[in-house]
């Protein structure tokens, strides 16, 4: 249990002045005065285990000397940022009551200190205002990965409404990080780094689409310019939540830097009523040395979590770039045979099986079996087809929207989101049903869960397929952006609980949910609509800067890729999907002997490591100025790893340099040996390197720090290198 180190101080004890918590290499370490919000004077490395005297002196020697300029004492950056200290900075929170109470100034109540046995803890402040009679509540949690967790809660204790525009919470980084890192992007190719140097000034990245968004920031990192996978020390926040959010970088005129997060609130969307509770996202953020240090905390944390996926994830085949809309039972069912013969464990039914749905044009928000393709009994044999090669089966929902083309919405026009006396401009011929109305909750809850139970699913691809623009709620007239987005919630929640064997993937267009709040209900998320895999090369290298392989669907698509045109080889396409949660999206009754002979060899090979890929600790490194990349999984006892390393452009220097393994024990020997199907093909002296037949056996410290030589390669192709440990 954790210990509780200091209660209130009402209990005839006065809490601690400052607190350290501590996990996996990294502290926290919090000033807690007695008439002021809790401020974190160290997040980062950990500077070992300090007494009393010794944080009083850590806290004493990081007050700056008085030369703004400014207000006559020092000004004091909470956690949640307050304008009376004199900060004239982005402020943590942003409301009113009706004009009033527009400035709070919180004061203590009380604060709670928990240390976990595991590491790290758990520091929660209640704090008052009685002139503006709020209470403020702060969690300021270290996980023991070494992620820190934050959020805030606001209560209005008063007698009338009290508004709240913005609440956010801020972390404070070294003067030393002067860069930025973010990602941004497009439907189709989502997760695209950008960086920029940390100005005076504030950058921001808002995001107003309803959902998490496929040009999210994602992760926030500021760092020391230069920072790369391996090195520099860097700070990074994610704003968990699907919906509306910001999460920004403020450099201030004296020199403070702060990486701020929490959610974009509408207008009125938050208007508490007297003892009404407003919590924010929460916030996390993570401290490391290189991108690669840091994406391992946020891996970590997931991994620990009870209900993280434990088992082998399965071969997952999705038939949506077979067949699209052309659902014909003896097609379906010749696919399940190819999909069998391939080593598939997965089958999933995408979007099309439904009432009207024969394009994207109407029937969305229909949940009954369409008569018209499906009828009488035929998706049921398609499924007991299915079970019976030894697959599970998985089923396509979009249980958020609607096409105005749909028996639902002419029944219930009052339950789309809406502007009074407009409706939202379409996008993929559909609206968007507010979940927030008991009627239309209770229809999608009820009908999805009444097809499940009837077929007995074991999967749902739950699809999100449009912003959320105008999204108001006819019950109230006001922007529901925020009231939607925990209903999803609510709404994953409940079929979860009515069906707990099933599996939930997170789809928005592809990538537009990736968070961290979804995935506290979903097993993996579908990085990107786009499966060339050259792009997913790059979509899939960033999106492991939050999320673990074993998390992110990655699947194998037809030599010519349906959202490019680009052509590409079955190794290339396979062991890019090696690194991810493998599937495969092909019309395999389409496919060549030889080529369905491959793919199955492929699929053998993931079987046998994705343990290692799904457990194993994520390096990625640049090499030839960026035109060579290196992907792995080394296992945490760095017994063993698997390496990916692909030409992305061929480089003036040709044949690229040895290149350094990441991640083994230098004070180990190793066996490295070529991998993957058709290795015994490789031999061709002008691409492959010497050793490629033999293998070598070389020490740890030799493959990190000297490298071996690669093969030439063309681009977009990969060689597969596997180190293991001798015996």
């Amino acid at each position: 249990m954790p210990k509780v180190e200091d209660a209130r101080q009402g209990a005839g004890r006065a809490w601690p002045q400052h607190v350290r918590l501590a996990a996996s290499g990294v502290a926290v370490v919090l000033s807690l005065p007695a008439d002021a919000l809790p401020a974190i004077v160290h997040w980062g490395a950990d500077p070992g285990d300090l007494d009393d005297a010794g944080l009083a002196g850590l806290i004493a020697s990081s007050v700056p000397a008085l030369a703004t300029n400014g207000v006559d004492d020092h000004v004091r950056v909470a956690v949640l940022p307050e304008s009376w200290t004199g900060w004239t900075g982005t402020p943590g929170l942003e409301g009113h009551r009706s004009g009033r109470a527009w400035s709070p100034r919180f004061r203590p109540e009380s604060v709670e200190v928990r240390y976990d046995d595991a590491g790290g803890g758990l520091v929660t402040t209640t704090a008052s205002d009685d002139d503006a009679a709020l209470r403020l509540v702060l969690e300021i949690e270290l996980l023991a990965s070494g992620i820190l967790r934050l959020r805030a809660h606001l209560t209005n204790l008063g007698d009338d409404h009290y508004t709240v525009d913005a609440l956010r919470l801020a972390l404070p980084v070294p003067t030393s990080a002067d860069e930025l890192l973010d990602l941004a992007g497009r439907w189709a190719k989502e997760r695209v780094p950008q960086r920029r140097a940390l100005t005076v000034g504030t950058h921001l990245r808002e995001g107003r689409h309803g959902r998490t968004g496929a040009d999210a920031a994602t992760l926030l990192v500021a760092g020391r310019h230069g920072f790369d996978f391996d090195r520099g020390e860097v700070w990074g926040v994610h704003v968990a939540f699907s919906g509306n959010h910001q999460v920004a970088a403020e450099r201030t005129f004296d020199g403070r830097r702060l990486l701020l997060g929490g959610e974009l609130l509408l207008p009125g969307e938050i208007e508490l009523d007297p003892g009404q509770t407003y919590s924010s996202p929460r916030l996390y953020a993570g401290h490391g040395v290189g991108l690669d240090e840091l994406a391992a905390r946020f891996h970590d944390h997931l991994r620990s979590r009870d209900r993280h996926p434990r088992s082998p994830r399965p071969v997952t085949m999705n038939v949506w770039e077979a067949v699209y809309f052309d659902h014909d039972l003896e097609r379906l069912i010749a696919l399940a045979d190819r999909a069998a013969e391939a080593g598939v464990e997965r089958y999933v039914l995408d979007d099309g099986w439904f009432g009207s749905r024969r394009d994207d044009s109407s029937g969305l928000g229909d949940w009954r079996i369409a008569d018209e393709v499906w009828g009488g009994g035929r998706l049921e044999r398609l499924v007991e087809h299915v079970r019976g090669l030894g697959m599970e089966f998985g089923l396509w929902f979009e249980p958020e929207m609607v096409n105005p083309d749909s028996e639902l919405a002419a029944a219930h026009p009052e339950w789309l989101l809406q502007v009074p006396g407009r409706l939202p401009v379409e996008a993929r011929r559909q609206q968007v049903l507010d979940l927030t109305h008991p009627g239309a909750f209770e229809h999608v809850r009820s009908s999805v869960s009444a097809v499940l139970g009837q077929l007995g699913v074991d999967f749902v691809k739950w699809d999100h397929n449009r912003d959320l623009v105008d999204a108001g709620s006819t019950r109230t007239g006001r922007a529901g952006v925020h009231a939607q987005t925990l209903a999803a919630y609510r709404l994953m929640d409940e079929i979860r609980a009515a069906h707990p064997r099933i599996e939930i993937e997170a789809c928005s267009s592809g990538g537009a949910r990736v968070d961290l709040e979804v995935l506290e209900r979903t097993d993996r998320v579908w990085a990107s609509d786009c499966i060339d895999a050259r792009e997913r090369q790059q979509i899939q290298r960033w999106t492991a800067q939050l999320l673990p392989p074993e998390l992110v669907g990655s699947h194998v698509g037809a030599d010519r890729a349906h959202t490019t045109g680009r052509r590409l080889d079955l190794s290339f396409r396979a062991a890019t999907a090696l690194f991810g949660h493998f599937g495969i999206e092909w019309d395999l009754t389409a496919a060549g002997p030889e080529e369905r002979a491959e793919l199955r060899e492929w699929v053998g090979y993931y079987k046998r490591m994705r343990d290692l890929v799904h457990t194993g600790r994520v390096v990625r490194r640049s090499l030839e100025q960026g035109d060579l990349w290196l992907h792995g999984a080394v296992r945490p006892d760095r017994s063993e790893a698997l390496y990916a390393v692909t030409v992305v452009e061929r480089h003036v220097t040709w044949p690229p340099g040895p290149v350094r393994l990441p991640g083994l024990d230098p004070e180990r020997t190793y066996v490295v040996r070529p991998s993957g199907p058709g290795v015994a093909e490789q031999t061709d002296p002008r691409v492959y390197p010497e050793w490629w037949g033999t293998g070598l056996r070389l020490p740890g410290a030799v493959l990190t720090s000297v490298g071996i030589s690669v093969p030439a390669l063309d681009p977009d192709h990969t060689a597969l290198i596997h180190v293991e440990a001798a015996r």
